[in-house]
C-alpha cells in the first residue's frame, strides 16, 4: 500500500544540486464550509517514515499521531497558510487554494530551492516548481504536507462544530455529505459557509442531485510538469 510514496523526485532535485525541497498540498478545496488548508513541509534528506502517505488513504487516527510525529520532530520544517470562507468566496476557489499555498512556503524560515506540489502547477508562484498529479501518493514530502494539511483543517471544522452544533461539522469537515446538505438545508448557511458555491445557495437541489445515480469520473494520468516562475509579492503570511 506504501510502497510508492517515497523520495524519488527529491533524489533526482538533489542529483542536479538542488538542496532544499519543499513538499506542498492543500486540504479542503471541495468542502462546502470552512477554509482551505495549504502546508508547505521541508523533510531531512535521511527522513524515513514506514507508514507516511497519502492522508486521504490513512485512517483519521493513524493520520493525527503521524501529525504529531511530524510537527515534533525538530529536523522537519513546516507551515501552514489558510484562507477562510469569506476571501474564498470573493476570489474563488482555485486562487484560494494556491493563494494559501504560497502563504505556506513564504513562511518558511529559510526558503526552499525548489518545490514538490501536489496536482497541477500553481501561477504564478515564487519559486522552481514541480507539479505531481497524485503526488500525495508518490512524493514523501507531498504526502507529509497532505497529513498537516488535512489534519490542521480538521481540527478547525472541530472548533467550528462546538460554534455551529446544528451542522455536525465534526463529522463531515464541511464536504457535501447528505447528512450536511439536509443540515443545510434545514438551517441554510452559517458564517462559515462558502455562499459562492451552488450546493450551499440551493442546497435542496444539492441534496436531489446526491441521491442520483451518477457516472464515476475519468481516472486522470499520472504526469509532472517543471516549472520555474518569477516571485509573486505583495503576499501576507499566514499560520495557524
Amino acid at each position: 500500500m506504501y510502497r510508492r510514496c517515497g523520495f524519488r523526485y527529491e533524489k533526482k532535485l538533489r542529483a542536479t544540486g538542488v538542496a532544499r525541497i519543499a513538499g506542498i498540498d492543500e486540504a479542503g478545496r471541495g468542502a462546502l464550509a470552512g477554509p482551505v488548508v495549504a502546508a508547505a513541509v521541508l523533510l531531512p534528506e535521511k527522513f524515513r517514515h514506514r507508514r507516511l502517505n497519502d492522508s486521504k488513504q490513512l485512517a483519521p487516527e493513524l493520520r493525527e499521531e503521524i501529525y504529531c510525529e511530524l510537527t515534533s520532530n525538530l529536523e522537519v520544517r513546516w507551515t501552514v497558510g489558510i484562507i477562510d470562507s469569506i476571501e474564498i468566496d470573493r476570489i474563488n476557489i482555485l486562487r484560494a487554494s494556491h493563494r494559501a499555498m504560497r502563504m505556506a512556503t513564504e513562511s518558511l524560515l529559510e526558503p526552499p530551492d525548489h518545490v514538490l506540489i501536489d496536482g497541477l502547477p500553481v501561477i504564478p508562484f515564487p519559486l522552481p516548481q514541480t507539479a505531481i498529479i497524485d503526488g500525495d501518493c508518490i512524493s514523501l514530502s507531498i504526502a507529509a504536507a497532505s497529513v498537516i494539511a488535512k489534519v490542521t483543517r480538521d481540527r478547525m471544522m472541530r472548533d467550528f462544530c462546538a460554534q455551529f452544533p446544528q451542522y455536525c461539522f465534526g463529522q463531515h469537515k464541511g464536504y457535501g455529505t447528505e447528512l450536511h446538505l439536509l443540515r443545510l438545508h434545514e438551517f441554510g448557511p452559517c458564517p462559515i459557509h462558502r455562499r459562492s458555491f451552488e450546493p450551499v445557495a440551493q442546497p435542496l437541489l444539492a441534496l436531489e442531485d446526491l441521491t442520483s445515480t451518477t457516472a464515476p469520473p475519468a481516472r486522470r494520468s499520472r504526469r509532472e510538469t517543471g516549472l520555474s516562475l518569477p516571485a509573486e509579492q505583495g503576499l501576507q503570511n499566514s499560520l495557524s
